[in-house]
């Protein structure tokens, strides 16, 4: 265990363990996620742990003296659900990133916490395997973090997301206990399921140190469609007549005008010539290319232009252009990736409301979604010295909620509640579901040391 940390409260904690420091760098490299957050001050310190062991030690260090843990994995978060500031110490499990065993009879794999999304998906590769939850940020993303948010992505349309793939898991709880959860079959209904609680709990129930996962056969084939609209509005017609249409493609993604402007701004592209909305569309397995014939007869009455992917490169460059949204946000300002969920038959409306909360606050909002699902992430961009957690752009990401509310959807969808979103919990939960989750949480951290402050 490698330990960097100023003399604080914590130094208990930390001058318990292999090494210590003052160093302000490491501090600050993780002191906050992607949410665009930033916290009052600099955690006390960071722990870096290479086994379970040295998550024990941790944990058990942290009980007798009383403070405060925030576990964080690869800090891709987008809610500030590992942010720490000072009296915190970080719990950073980037460096538990083994892949322990593949079963490809089975069709699993047992990992750490800090592998990255991509790795399984490239280790499972081997076998004609696929890890089905895919976020945006795959390339940076660890599992430990996917499962502290059920984090989801451009295949849960079809796969579902994290909680569906996360068969077993072995935690460490906040006294230094170590608890195991599920099992290596796919059924199983023993006790209540605490495997699916501490999946999306963001790291406030336990600490996860190794990971079952469900792989799946990789589809026989793949069709890949991008298709142009000439606004948004037209865009989610489309996406609802797919759905009508009793088709469940493995991808189905929207990207507004705006957004494309700003992917071509920074690879080079050509889309938002094309038109002023994006649809991408995989349909997958034996009849994907029947699939993809009556998809595209869905969606021609509402579309611009259409293009078909004709090899695997044209389709890996079209499913690049939205894994490269965000990113190329990020050279316009620093962002605030939003996080609501609506029915599927009110795509067009959500948008149509989001273009009126940027008219009211003057935020500017740019818009992906997985239209598969309901799930959109309203992005707003501010200038870099701007704040997101206050002023205008905190007035939009409320405003975005109450939107979801009156359309019949949620807060979150798949990035988690961190700090960002707490100030609507109650309003969408209710008095008695936050009391009973509340009472849950002290069940397992009783002293509430463990990334405090997050969730709920």
């Amino acid at each position: 265990m490698t330990i960097s940390a100023v003399v604080t409260p914590s130094a208990a904690l930390l001058n318990g363990s292999a090494h210590s420091s003052t160093d302000l760098d490491e501090r600050v490299r993780v002191s906050t996620d992607r949410s665009g957050y930033v916290p009052p001050s600099l955690p006390d310190g960071v722990v870096y742990a290479t086994s379970a062991d040295d998550v024990v030690q941790a944990m058990k260090l942290a009980v007798a003296h009383h403070v405060p843990v925030v576990p964080r994995g690869a800090g891709t978060g987008l809610a500030a659900g590992a942010s720490a500031k000072a009296g915190e110490v970080v719990l950073d499990l980037s460096r538990m990133n083994r892949i322990l065993h593949i079963d490809p009879v089975e069709q699993l794999a047992v990992v750490e916490p800090g592998v990255l999304n991509a790795e399984v998906n490239a280790a499972a590769n081997a076998h004609g395997l696929f890890y089905a939850p895919d976020p945006a940020s795959t390339a940076i993303c660890s599992i430990g973090g996917n499962i502290a948010t059920n984090a989801g992505g451009m295949w849960c349309a079809k796969y579902g997301v994290t909680r569906e793939s996360v068969l077993a898991l072995r935690v460490v709880l906040p006294d230094g206990r170590i608890l195991k959860t599920g099992r290596e079959t796919i059924k199983g209904v023993t006790g209540y399921d605490l495997n699916a609680l501490m999946i999306g709990s963001e790291g406030t129930l336990g600490v996860v140190v190794e990971a079952t996962l469900r792989l799946r056969p990789r589809p026989i084939q793949t069709a890949t469609v991008a298709a142009y609209f000439p606004d948004v509005d037209a865009a989610a017609l489309a996406a609802s007549a797919i759905i009508a249409a009793r088709l469940q493609p493995s991808v189905l993604e929207l990207m507004d005008g705006p957004t494309l402007e700003a992917v071509d701004a920074a690879l080079g592209t050509n889309h938002r010539s094309k038109g002023g909305a994006f649809l991408l569309a995989q349909t997958d397995g034996y009849g994907a290319f029947l699939e993809q014939d009556v998809l595209l007869k869905a969606i021609e009455p509402f579309a611009s232009h259409i293009e078909k992917a004709v090899d695997i490169a044209d389709a890996d460059a079209l499913v690049a252009t939205r894994r490269e949204a965000i990113p190329s946000l990020e050279r316009l300002g620093r962002v605030s990736i939003c996080d609501i969920g609506v029915p599927r038959n009110k795509l067009s409306a959500v948008f149509a409301g989001l273009e009126d909360i940027s008219r009211k606050t003057g935020v500017r909002i740019f818009n992906v979604a997985h239209a598969a699902d309901g799930n959109l992430h309203p992005m707003i961009v501010v200038g870099e010295g701007e704040s997101i957690t206050d002023g205008p752009a905190k007035a939009a990401l409320g405003e975005m909620f109450y939107l979801a509310q009156r359309l019949g959807g949620t807060l979150t969808g798949e990035h988690g509640v961190g700090l960002l979103k707490r100030d609507w919990l109650q309003e969408e939960l209710g008095d008695i579901s936050l009391e009973l989750q509340r009472s849950i949480r002290n069940v397992f951290d009783p002293q509430g040391i463990l990334n405090p402050g997050k969730a709920i």
